[in-house]
């Protein structure tokens, strides 16, 4: 298992280190010149030309590249352009939002997937309805989705709000996480309340996604041998499902959570701007409207570095699942 993770380990490195190379190409590939924005319009070509020379970017590319990496492992993303301030401070404070909408998200996705999962492979009365109705909601293309919620729930029934973390207004940091520390049981469903629309929409899909290759998974994993011998003892069906056909079905399982992980960040990004919630989403679309590339970088750097740690998890977890796959390349 040691020599296991120490691969992983290495391969992490290199994974993290193509992302920044990427990152900087695409930084020194933009047409705009981030010091002369920096500077303003009104800048002379001499205070421009001493700026370039102050912040390195007349030096040779590899050079420029070396104190990239040094200005990334020091937290140093660089300046927004729209909101002059840095972009790490920037991010964490619309980083809570996306947090707490994300993790609201993976409960979702548990929740649903195991329902299609294992309600499907055990042939339960109603598993083919609810299949079919939560395939179909997947099948709609997340911003149409995410408007017909708000039309529903927020037009017509007026049930759940449409934009914003709170009733107050404006929050920042970790709102219900906050709430809930305190005891604040009002807050906490207040924020609930505008929390759940963006979750189901972020949800639904990687949800349909899992739950589906959780029942193929189950059901090959019911016609196993082992399987029929614990029937055969008198062990009833939901009992072999879940404590022997789970388990061993869990390896594809995961290796799919690892690519719904790539959805759900892309995702969040439209899901934020059509609510209104203040968190990465939003902060990279504004970014995007306003040529705010500093900021657009330093979020796909984040967002890029986070996909790749979570997956290298998901790497781990399914060698803890199936210990067989530790000797494989």
């Amino acid at each position: 298992m040691a020599r296991f993770l120490a691969g992983r380990l290495v391969a992490l490195i290199f994974i993290l280190l193509a992302l920044t190379l990427a990152v900087f190409v695409i930084d020194a590939a933009v047409p705009t010149d981030p010091v002369a924005a920096n500077l303003g319009a009104g800048a002379s070509q001499t205070l421009i030309r001493a700026a370039r020379h102050a912040l390195g970017y007349d030096q040779p590319i590899y050079i420029q590249y070396y104190r990239f990496l040094g200005r990334i492992l020091h937290g140093d993303l660089g300046t927004s352009l729209r909101t002059h301030n840095s972009v790490a401070a920037d991010l964490a404070q619309f980083a809570p939002a996306t947090v707490e909408l994300a993790l609201a998200s993976m409960i979702l996705i548990s929740g649903l997937a195991l329902l299609l999962g294992l309600w499907s492979a055990s042939g339960a009365t109603g598993a083919t309805a609810i299949r079919f109705v939560l395939v179909s909601l997947a099948s709609a293309p997340t911003f149409f989705f995410a408007i017909v919620l708000v039309l529903v729930f927020y037009s017509w029934l007026g049930l759940l709000p449409a934009s914003g973390r709170t009733t107050a207004g404006t929050a920042t940091g970790f709102v219900m996480t906050h709430d809930l520390w305190r005891g604040d049981l009002v807050g906490w469903l207040d924020g609930l309340r505008h929390i759940l629309l963006p979750a189901v929409v972020v949800a639904l899909g990687p949800a349909v996604a899992i739950g589906r290759v959780l029942r193929g998974s189950l059901v090959d994993a019911m016609a196993q041998d082992h399987i029929k011998t614990a029937r055969s003892k008198g062990i009833s069906d939901s009992a072999v499902l879940l404590r022997h056909a789970l388990r061993n079905a869990l390896t594809p399982v995961l290796a799919m959570v690892g690519l719904q992980l790539g959805l759900v960040l892309t995702g969040v990004i439209v899901v934020e701007t059509v609510f209104a919630w203040p968190g990465l989403g939003l902060y990279t679309s504004e970014a995007l409207v306003n040529s705010d590339f500093p900021a657009v970088i330093g979020v796909t750097l984040v967002l890029g570095a986070v996909y790749v740690v979570i997956n290298a998890a998901v790497d781990v977890l399914q060698v803890v699942a199936d210990p067989r796959l530790r000797d494989r390349p």
